[in-house]
């Protein structure tokens, strides 16, 4: 990477010579060569620090901790029995899952995860206007707004939390807290590759205002 941006800084200066003879110009690129190695040099190594960061570091369950609803975006395996789990704890009062097919009906629902009927009403939402985990962010934050819950527990798989709690936190008014509560799992590389650029794509989203 390093070897590239020094190569195309070279290219770059050598055409200013040729139509630029004036000697300071000349005497300028070496200069800006570089800044330029250096710079290209400091994204490099950001970047893969901050990769192995995010691989090595993953969020982790959350204790028993209580708060007045847990919401899940669908997604992962795992996520939905763990915050029913947090219901039957009583360490939740209520449920949202976001993110739900909308073809699903409530009572498949129920059947396809053991959730009881007298639960289901009084307990468990279900959102079905999200496709990403953006979308999930707004779903969520709308309706804890709507419920007027102060705290909110987010379960989602440990790869997942960085970039889902950003994207809610960056959804929610400041006065309402958010716990994160990870799913252990083991992601490939890969998978840990692709979500590390999605964290970084939509932190450099919400930078410049998108």
């Amino acid at each position: 990477m390093e070897r590239l941006a020094v190569a195309c800084a070279d290219s770059v200066c050598r055409r200013v010579d040729r139509h630029l003879h004036g000697p300071r110009d000349r005497f300028r690129c070496p200069e800006e060569n570089a800044v330029i190695r250096r710079i290209a040099a400091a994204i490099v190594l950001a970047w893969a620090l901050g990769f192995v960061w995010f691989a090595a570091v993953l969020p982790t369950p959350a204790g028993d901790f209580t708060t007045d609803a847990v919401v899940v975006p669908t997604g992962g395996p795992g996520r939905i029995a763990r915050g029913l789990e947090i219901l039957d704890e009583g360490l939740a009062k209520e449920m949202f899952v976001s993110g739900v097919d909308p073809e699903v009906k409530t009572d498949e629902f129920a059947s396809e995860f053991d959730v009881p009927a007298r639960q289901m009403r009084c307990c468990v939402t279900l959102g079905q206007g999200a496709v990403d985990t953006r979308s999930n962010a707004t779903e969520i934050a709308q309706w804890a707004e709507d419920r007027e819950v102060r705290t909110i527990r987010l379960v989602t798989t440990d790869w997942h939390m960085r970039r889902a709690a950003s994207e809610l936190r960056a959804q929610l008014p400041g006065e309402i807290s958010i716990v994160r509560d990870a799913v252990p799992s083991e992601p490939s590389l890969r998978a840990l590759f692709l979500e590390y650029h999605k964290l970084l794509a939509s932190m450099a989203a919400r930078l410049w205002g998108e």
